[in-house]
């Protein structure tokens, strides 16, 4: 049994949002073939809080996460993309803070989405839209993803933003007396097992493959998910077929609450 999963930077509403392959990997967990007493969602799950982007399969996520959140610890961490967090909390019955500590294996994770660590998207705002606008077209261009993580990986303010979140949440989890930080938001699943404290990055969920993190007994592990090759269609059939009443149950359900 894993201590928790920890996703992030899923991005629903946007088109490059992998939801199919995200409600199977729940599914996969609600199911306990991924058996884990906690999941962690660290920031950005939604593109903007603008609930008319969000597609059938998106919707499906939503049904899910809150399907988990009767059965196990929910926790949803703040990233910049995602909105006030009473929204959230309303909408799906799960906590939500900044950042979190997991205590595992006598380790102390620290776990928060490292957007604070990120100075460029406040200074230079004009350029950290047309960079997303470039890279979500590669995405829609490029099916495969390849071309989009080429001109990520290649680009100098990309790989500068990079390692300013790393180096300044390893010094951050420092001075919180924790050995291991896990962020989210540069969309690039690392794992730094170097110097007094570790750094590992969960990736993201718009691009192929997408990633996570597993921690069990204090060790932390980045994995690569995709749709299995022998996934039955008839899976999805109800939720591609679906009316839009989907989303109104989900409404309907928080509403009781």
């Amino acid at each position: 049994m894993r201590d928790a999963i920890i996703l992030s930077d899923i991005h629903l509403g946007s088109d490059n949002c992998q939801a199919k392959a995200l409600t199977h990997f729940l599914d996969a967990i609600h199911k306990g073939e991924i058996p884990t007493q906690r999941l962690i969602l660290n920031g950005d799950m939604f593109d903007s809080i603008d609930f008319r982007r969000l597609k059938k399969h998106h919707w499906r996520v939503l049904s899910m996460l809150r399907k988990l959140s009767d059965h196990m610890d929910v926790l949803w961490l703040n990233g910049n993309h995602d909105g006030p967090s009473e929204i959230v909390s309303h909408l799906l019955g799960v906590r939500v803070q900044d950042e979190f500590v997991l205590e595992t294996g006598n380790r102390r994770v620290l776990i928060l989405h490292g957007h604070i660590f990120d100075e460029f998207i406040d200074n230079h705002p004009i350029l950290t839209y047309v960079a997303d606008t470039i890279y979500h077209l590669l995405q829609k261009v490029d099916r495969s993803h390849y071309f989009a993580k080429l001109a990520k990986r290649k680009s100098k303010i990309f790989l500068r933003s990079t390692q300013k979140i790393q180096s300044k949440s390893i010094e951050y989890a420092r001075k919180q007396d924790c050995q291991v930080v896990c962020c989210g938001h540069t969309h690039l699943a690392i794992a730094h097992e170097q110097g007094d404290v570790w750094y590992y990055n969960s990736g993201c969920w718009t691009e192929k493959p997408c990633h996570y993190l597993s921690i069990e007994a204090g060790q932390i592990v980045v994995h690569e998910y995709q749709l299995p090759e022998h996934l039955q269609p008839s899976l999805f059939d109800d939720a591609e077929d679906a009316s839009p009443e989907t989303s109104d149950k989900l409404v309907a359900a928080t509403n009781a609450d």
